[in-house]
């Protein structure tokens, strides 16, 4: 992303940030969100959700422009539209601040899996390449591997360890992006590919302790007329809780002449 004025940043849809639809992923379009209003504020992440309304193809230039609503002493309530060829294609509201009060430790407990190193790697359908899945490792904890999505219903419980390769700066941004694996969760207990599109991506950080993997733990909730909802529970490879996410979903079965 390049800051181009007071409130504005701009960056363009290349492979690295789009969907198998050839659109910029949602993670990606939140996470932009993120990098700016943290720079525009001068404070690190609380919350933030981001309403998805339009899209961004491939090759697209998008802007982003901040909106620093109320400024407090501890806490900035800010918010950023986006846009690209001329249509708003997201808005974001979210919270950036610190406080001094905090517990020992969480009140939720990171799931037994492997380490990532002893979990099989996540091989994707051709379906999904050159996308932003071909630019991130991705490692199987918990579920099943798209193979044995084999039309048995199965939990509605998989998790999946994550990494940028080369890339080991922790950030709201990058957990912004692994939240949006709650949409792909959705065939787990269903048993079969959807393709979902994200309504909306809310995440709440906890902290940014260091770490190469992060464990996104995704719990699909339900689906009903046609919408699924779920959240996820990201954590470090020594079980800190990062932060947390979740999303509404407009889901339907894969349809390959779609894309």
């Amino acid at each position: 992303m390049e800051r181009t004025g007071d409130q504005t940043w701009t960056f363009e849809v290349t492979e690295r940030v789009i969907t198998p639809g050839n659109f910029l992923f949602g993670g990606c379009g939140l996470a932009s969100a993120l990098v700016a209003l943290e720079e525009a504020s001068a404070r690190p992440t609380i919350w933030a959700t981001a309403q998805y309304l339009s899209y961004a193809p491939l090759g697209a230039a998008v802007t982003v422009k901040t909106d620093l609503a109320v400024i407090g002493g501890h806490v900035t309530q800010a918010r950023a539209t986006t846009y690209a060829e001329g249509r708003e294609i997201l808005t974001v509201n979210g919270a950036f601040g610190t406080g001094e009060l905090s517990a020992e430790t969480p009140w939720v407990t990171m799931p037994e899996v492997k380490p990532p190193e002893e979990c099989p790697e996540r091989v994707m359908p051709e379906r999904f390449n050159r996308s932003i899945f071909n630019h991130l490792d991705t490692r199987i904890a918990l579920g099943r591997p798209f193979e044995q999505i084999d039309g048995t219903p199965g939990s509605p419980v998989s998790a999946l360890w994550s990494r940028v390769p080369g890339h080991f700066d922790l950030s709201a941004a990058t957990l912004a992006i692994f939240g949006d694996y709650v949409a792909g969760g959705l065939s787990q207990p269903l048993g079969f590919s959807t393709m979902g599109r994200s309504l909306d991506n809310t995440i709440r950080l906890v902290t940014l302790e260091p770490t190469e993997w992060v464990l996104t733990e995704i719990h699909m909730h339900a689906l009903v007329g046609g919408f699924a909802q779920g959240t996820a529970f990201m954590w470090s490879e020594s079980g800190t809780l990062l932060a947390t996410a979740s999303q509404s979903i407009a889901a339907r079965p894969w349809d390959t002449s779609a894309l």
